[in-house]
This record gives structure tokens, C-alpha cells and sequence, in this order.
């Protein structure tokens, strides 16, 4: 008998509704985040208080997560989900109302980011510690590639919000649309018929305060981290290659609008341009993800695969903005397929290895260090770009991502193996 073999097929009722309201979410968050980029570019025309905003939304995430992990072991996942949906679709429909009467300000707009940043981080540590209770057991690398499949699709509405801001003159409408979306994503939430049972494995309150238990929660959670040396070793490399990964991707758009003179043969604005070549590689995402959804990598060649795409992914970032517009969106599919693969192994992996009692925990502290790794990497690439071309910064923070998967990754090797290697 097939001990790998599903016990139960992947699309149960619960699978479906954290699917169906993912999506939902997706479609107004798509719409909105780019054309409000661009907004900010175009209203402040500078690269710095562009990368600046963007970094607004980041700096939450270098400690809500952290903090959250340990509340999140003791209280229910669901409904902190659902009530932050809620709350987003609030604030999202407010500000739809306030654009729409002609208000805007850059100071409270970073403000804004730094809420919405602060939700955001919280919900992913609850939901990607919730997930792998939904999913039936070895169906978690298939429900992945689900996820991830379909939240390509959904960023290859870029292009839309792009053209949409142009089109409206403004994001009123697609902040709005983004209300709606939240709010119907929070009711399907609601649906979910999982009993959560981490709870119960919680270490007893022993008669401790609540910041005298957080602090004690706190502190094992960082214990356990630092005694696995695999899962420490992929935590600080991806805290690295979201650093170089963000600010190499952070100075693309604005090399596009900077340099339209080299777009100039396209018939439609460098911005929109580019958005349609990034959008490859989510087409190359979504490919990935139906291949992973048809076919089981080898465990004990997950390991190799990574470690490649690692080395291949850094490569592409230094040097395809070199490339002439066509091969650009080839390469960009290809990171694409890469991408995923590479989330694909890498999330299956660790959430099937970590214990449900300590999920939270090890969530908070990985979100927690890749977004420092992501806002060092947004505001050095916006800093770096005021004074040396943007593909020269790219170039440089290619080689740190690369230095970082030999020194993360291969050395720890053994550490490494033991769990993308293992068995779902």
C-alpha cells in the first residue's frame, strides 16, 4: 500500500472557502496596490519617497509578527482572520470616500500603509498557520500549488490597475472595489467548520500574567528557532534574498518610467509596458503551479532543485533589465516557474515540519526578519538609486543574494536536506 497516498482529496469544504475567499481578497488588492504606486511616483516624482511609501507598509511587519506569533499559539486563528478582512474592508471604503472628495496627503498616506502593513502582517501569521489545518493530510504541496497558482492569476490583473489609474484618474474606484472584496472574503471566512485544537496544547498559564505568559511564550518560540538549525539557515537566507529580491524589484518600474526613451518603439507608457512584462512571470507562476498540482517532486531531490533555483533566481535579477523587451518577458516567465517551485518546496516543507503548538511562533519570527530583509532591500535600492543607476544597484544586490545562498543554504546543507527532503 501507498503510504503517500491522499486520504482524502484536497478540495474539502474548508479547502474551498480559505480558496474561494483568497481569491476574493486578491481581486480588489491587485487592483489597487500597483495603480497606488504609481499614484505616489507620479504625485512626488521622486524615487526615494516612492520606495519610501512602499517601505511604510513594511516596517509593521518588523514586529507585529513576532509579537502576534505568541497570541496567535493560544487563541483561534479563524476569527482573528475574518475580523481583520472586516476591518480592512473598513478602512479601504473610508478611503475610497475620502479620495473621492478630493482629499490626498503623502504624510497620511504613509500613515495609511503603516496600518495596513500592521493588519496585513498579523493575517499572514494567522492564516499560514491556519492553512495546514485545512488541507487533508499529503495533499499540502498540491494545496500550495493551488495557492499560489491562483494568486498569480490574480496579480496578472496588474496590468488592469494600471490602465484603470490612467483611464479614472485616480484609485477611488478600485479602493472601493477593494472594500467590497474584503468584506465578502471575511463572510466566506466565517464558513470555516475547523475546530481548532492548538490551543489546547498551550503551555499552562501557571498563574501568569498575560505579559509575564507572552514574554515566556515569546522566548521559547526563539529558543526552538535557534535549536533547528535547518529551519534558522532558511529563515536568514530568505530574510537575505528578500532584501536583494525587493530592492532589485523595487528599482524596475521606476528604471521603465525613467528611461522611457528606450521604450519608445512600444505603443503603449513605459509604465504600462512593464507591467505587462512583469506579468509574465505570474503567467509563469501559474504554469508552475498547475505543473506542481500534476506532479509530486521527488523528496530526496527537493533539496538540489532549491538550491538551483536559488543560484538561477539571483542570476536573473542582475542582469534582465540588459535584455531587449522580448527576451525580458521569456526570463520573466521562466522566474516565474522558478518562483514557485521554489515557495512551493520551501513552504510545504516547513509548515509540515513544524508543530502545530509552535506554527505561530515560527511564522512571527520568519515574517518578522524577511520583512526587515525586504525594507533594508527597499530603502537602500531607493537610496542607492538617487546617486548610481538603477541597474548597477541591481547588479550589486545580485551578488549579496548569491552570497547569501552559498552561505545560508549550501553550508548548511545537511541541516537544509533533513527538511525539504522530507516526507509530507
Amino acid at each position: 500500500m501507498d503510504t503517500n497516498k491522499p486520504s482524502q482529496g484536497l478540495w474539502t469544504w474548508d479547502f474551498t472557502i480559505i480558496t474561494l475567499g483568497s481569491v476574493v481578497s486578491l481581486i480588489g488588492g491587485v487592483l489597487s496596490s500597483f495603480a497606488m504606486s504609481i499614484m505616489v511616483l507620479d504625485y512626488t516624482g521622486s524615487v526615494f519617497f516612492y520606495a519610501l511609501f512602499n517601505a511604510a507598509y513594511q516596517v509593521p511587519m518588523l514586529a507585529c509578527p513576532v509579537l502576534a506569533g505568541p497570541y496567535l499559539d493560544r487563541m483561534s486563528r479563524k476569527r482573528v482572520i475574518y475580523r481583520l478582512d472586516f476591518l480592512s474592508a473598513g478602512l479601504f471604503g473610508a478611503l475610497a470616500l475620502l479620495l473621492m472628495g478630493g482629499w490626498f496627503s503623502f504624510p497620511a498616506l504613509l500613515c495609511f500603509n503603516l496600518l495596513r502593513g500592521s493588519i496585513d502582517s498579523v493575517y499572514m501569521v494567522a492564516y499560514d498557520s491556519l492553512y495546514p489545518n485545512l488541507v487533508a493530510k499529503h495533499n499540502l504541496s498540491k494545496a500550495y500549488s493551488i495557492s499560489g497558482m491562483l494568486q498569480s492569476m490574480m496579480l496578472m490583473a496588474y496590468p488592469l490597475g494600471a490602465i484603470a489609474y490612467d483611464l479614472l484618474g485616480g484609485v477611488e474606484p478600485l479602493f472601493a472595489v477593494n472594500a467590497v472584496c474584503f468584506f465578502a472574503a471575511a463572510c466566506f471566512e466565517r464558513c470555516i467548520r475547523h475546530v481548532e485544537t492548538h490551543m489546547d496544547s498551550a503551555p499552562p498559564a501557571d498563574g501568569a500574567g498575560a505579559l509575564k505568559r507572552f514574554g515566556r511564550d515569546l522566548r521559547d518560540g526563539v529558543e526552538y528557532i535557534a535549536g533547528e538549525k535547518g529551519l534558522l539557515a532558511i529563515t536568514l537566507y530568505f530574510m537575505f534574498s528578500n532584501f536583494t529580491g525587493n530592492g532589485a524589484g523595487q528599482l524596475q518600474l521606476p528604471f521603465f518610467r525613467n528611461h522611457a526613451e528606450l521604450f519608445a518603439a512600444w505603443p503603449v507608457a513605459a509604465a504600462t509596458l512593464y507591467s505587462i512584462v512583469a506579468t509574465c512571470s505570474e503567467a509563469g507562476r501559474v504554469v508552475g503551479g498547475f505543473v506542481h498540482y500534476k506532479f509530486t517532486l521527488p523528496p530526496q531531490k527537493k533539496f538540489a532543485i532549491a538550491m538551483t533555483i536559488y543560484v538561477l533566481i539571483n542570476l536573473i535579477d542582475g542582469m534582465i533589465l540588459f535584455l531587449p523587451v522580448p527576451v525580458m518577458a521569456v526570463v520573466f516567465f521562466a522566474y516565474g516557474m522558478l518562483g514557485v517551485t521554489s515557495y512551493n518546496i520551501r513552504i510545504a516543507a516547513t509548515q509540515s515540519y513544524l508543530p502545530d503548538n509552535k506554527r505561530a511562533r515560527f511564522n512571527g519570527a520568519y515574517q518578522m526578519l524577511t520583512a526587515l530583509g525586504s525594507l533594508g532591500g527597499t530603502l537602500l535600492a531607493g537610496f542607492l538609486a538617487e546617486i548610481l543607476p538603477e541597474r548597477g544597484v541591481i547588479l550589486l544586490f545580485s551578488a549579496v543574494g548569491l552570497c547569501a545562498a552559498w552561505g545560508f543554504i549550501f553550508r548548511r546543507r545537511r541541516e537544509v536536506a533533513a527538511i525539504y527532503n522530507q516526507e509530507e
